[in-house]
């Protein structure tokens, strides 16, 4: 054998590459819950399933999540609230992770997100106008004006080239709230709570004070551009 030369592999010892392969596969040798998710997601990319169709899903579940507001089953219009909301918040996740995404997604996931909202928000004050609660009518359309002025701000502080995350009523902090209120309404089954009204009061505070925040995080990041 020449000097340099790598010896021949042996014909009863397979190729490096095979054996780390069967290591994986052995039960016990390098398999974690880790390596179980990435086969789950790799399988979920390779499928037909589309993060539009995530999207839709979860118009039709905040849709049926208002018409149980409107049949005073709060509890079933928690559950459907939370699990629509977690679609619209997977659907963006998927999109990226996917690389499905189309610039006509995305569009259509920001758009889709305010429907749901505002049908859900629908719901919730003509139950307060039923029982003639209308401070509590209005608290809810200033929720719906602050959630969607909150939107606003964002898009448009990057249509002006500023990142604008900041305030404390992000989409998560509003669903987290209402989902609370609506599963622990009155009626609902959860003790003898009556969350609905405070939750939307805090949620029309929260999104007030964060129209404020953007507005002002926008004016100082601008002013400091143009002392550059």
């Amino acid at each position: 054998m020449e000097r340099g030369t790598p010896p021949a592999p042996r014909a009863d010892r397979p190729p490096e590459g095979l054996r780390r392969t069967r290591a994986r596969r052995e039960p016990g040798a390098g398999s974690s819950t880790a390596e179980l998710r990435a086969s789950m997601r790799d399988r979920l990319i390779e499928s037909r399933l589309t993060p539009n169709t995530i999207s839709m899903t979860g118009l039709v579940l905040n849709v049926a999540a208002a018409v149980l507001v409107t049949q005073r089953l709060f509890f079933l219009a928690g559950v459907t609230f939370i699990v629509g909301s977690v679609m619209d918040m997977l659907d963006g996740r998927y999109s990226r992770m996917s690389g499905k995404g189309t610039p006509f997604g995305a569009f259509l996931d920001s758009t889709l997100d305010r429907i749901e909202e505002g049908v859900v928000l629908t719901a919730v004050a003509a139950y307060f106008a039923s029982r003639g609660d209308d401070f509590a009518v209005a608290a809810v359309v200033l929720v719906v004006l602050g959630s969607l002025m909150v939107s606003y701000t964002r898009a448009r502080a990057e249509a002006l080239g500023v990142e604008c995350k900041v305030g404390l009523a992000t989409r998560p902090v509003r669903v987290v709230l209402l989902s609370a209120g609506l599963v622990f309404a009155k009626g609902a089954g959860i003790g003898d709570f009556e969350l609905l009204a405070p939750a939307i009061y805090v949620m029309a505070a929260l999104t007030a004070l964060t129209v404020w925040q953007r507005v002002w995080h926008v004016r100082r990041s601008l002013a400091s551009r143009a002392e550059i």
